[in-house]
């Protein structure tokens, strides 16, 4: 029943979709297919799809398999992939979030027990399974925090290690505010509430509370989150917006791309992103001197001790109603990726992954040797929980509760509605 509601949902978005953002082109509607098969690749990342495209013709190169990649635009990935998944030549390989994604999607994941390339996993724990079977497998594991320039701190007159708590963080921050004029840049980018932004808040910072939550609950999962940590949601996003470079009232026409300017331009210190960032950050100019990547501290736990988020939420699925070929043909693309020379190299290189696979590349990512570092020091990383989050409904729910508390036009009990019932209404709706 899924299935078919899903297809009969995407029907009706496709001629919608098209203002959803740009994006690469989807394979012809032709129904051909050759005798070794054809690859379609949906991706997730936009920031990693000119690497995908570049990786994808090499592989093509290499063996005469045509191999397509899509990149959704951001925020829109699982309309689109409703969307493609209605047409004739669906993808062949798409991505879920972790087990609340799988819920929806579990239909048209292969089991892939036993294939060659589930088989390079250097653990099991990179496996997503329903029951005994393997759905999806992770490709790349992850850190985000403070993204900072270290240049701009030493200026202001201070360095990463003056930095091991909230109350640091705080008194930095409003200290780098009320010298602003003097020093020509404010403490944070922007926290944009636009679909390409967002997510850093209602999804990144919002796995604070839920993880500390978690863990003082000893659990990993919930259908009624309590919002005990909620206080610390707010005093960081107070924090973000109270100390940035526009006012609280313009984050909502604010991009990830403006945020990322104003990093790059040297406009503020502190900027709330990913070791994905990297490439960007070095392509505009800056350089691992400049650059260091710090905790999200929110006043929690052993904050001395704590590490950056580390995890993931990418897990690749192979479509078991593609054709036969072309199911083939995608398990010897991603073997291919993960083993070879060239493939691994574009992965840790061009994308500044680190992959969970036996024959991974030591990545030169600048954020993720410093997530080593923390972890050699006995740092705890903050795990991933928001794949836990019991739907995109309720993210944006809280992402609007967030806008309109910084806009004024709302109070924080919006937030905390939106956090709590909205998370158990949700919850309930998504079995």
């Amino acid at each position: 029943m899924k299935k078919f509601f899903a297809l009969c949902l995407a029907l009706v978005m496709v001629l919608s979709l098209a203002a959803c953002g740009k994006k690469t082109e989807a394979p012809a509607q032709s129904g051909d297919s050759t005798a070794t098969g054809a690859v379609y690749y949906l991706n997730f990342k936009p920031e990693q799809d000119e690497a995908w495209q570049a990786l994808a013709a090499e592989y093509t190169a290499e063996t005469g398999v045509p191999v397509t990649v899509v990149t959704a635009a951001s925020g829109t990935y699982e309309e689109t992939l409703m969307s493609e998944m209605a047409k004739s030549n669906p993808p062949t390989l798409f991505q879920v979030n972790g087990p609340v994604g799988l819920a929806n999607w579990k239909d048209y994941c292969l089991d892939l027990a036993g294939t060659p390339v589930a088989g390079e996993l250097t653990s099991d724990g990179f496996a997503l399974k329903d029951g005994d079977a393997t759905l999806g497998i992770a490709y790349v594991v992850e850190s985000y925090g403070l993204i900072t320039n270290k240049t701009l701190l030493a200026k202001a007159g201070y360095a990463v290690e003056d930095i091991k708590s909230f109350d640091d963080l705080k008194k930095v921050a409003e200290d780098i505010t009320a010298r602003s004029a003097e020093l020509g840049f404010s403490a944070f980018t922007s926290a944009g509430m636009d679909g390409s932004s967002d997510w850093r808040f209602k999804t990144h910072l919002a796995n604070l509370p839920i993880y500390f939550e978690y863990q003082a609950d000893g659990i990993g999962t919930t259908k009624e989150i309590k919002g005990t940590y909620l206080d610390n949601y707010k005093a960081i996003w107070d924090l973000y917006i109270n100390n940035s470079t526009c006012a609280p009232s313009e984050l909502a026409g604010k991009t990830g791309s403006d945020a990322e300017s104003e990093f790059i331009n040297g406009q503020a210190v502190f900027f709330q992103n990913g070791s994905w960032e990297y490439g960007a950050l070095t392509n505009g100019g800056l350089t691992d001197d400049d650059l260091s990547m710090i905790p999200i501290y929110v006043g929690l736990g052993d904050e001395a001790n704590q590490g950056l988020c580390t995890g993931t939420e990418n897990y690749w699925c192979v479509n078991n109603t593609a054709k036969a070929e072309d199911i083939q043909a995608t398990l010897d693309f991603l073997y291919w990726c993960v083993t070879s020379a060239k493939g691994t190299d574009a992965m840790a290189n061009q994308m500044g992954f680190v992959i969970p696979f036996k024959k991974a590349v030591e990545s030169p990512n600048l954020f993720v040797k410093i997530d080593n570092a923390y972890t050699a020091e006995g740092r705890m990383p903050v795990s991933w929980n928001f794949p836990t989050m019991p739907s995109e409904e309720w993210k944006n729910g809280v992402g609007s509760a967030l806008t309109a508390y910084a806009a004024g036009t709302g109070d924080w009990s919006g937030v905390v509605t939106a956090f709590v019932d909205g998370w158990a209404k949700e919850a309930a709706l998504n079995g």
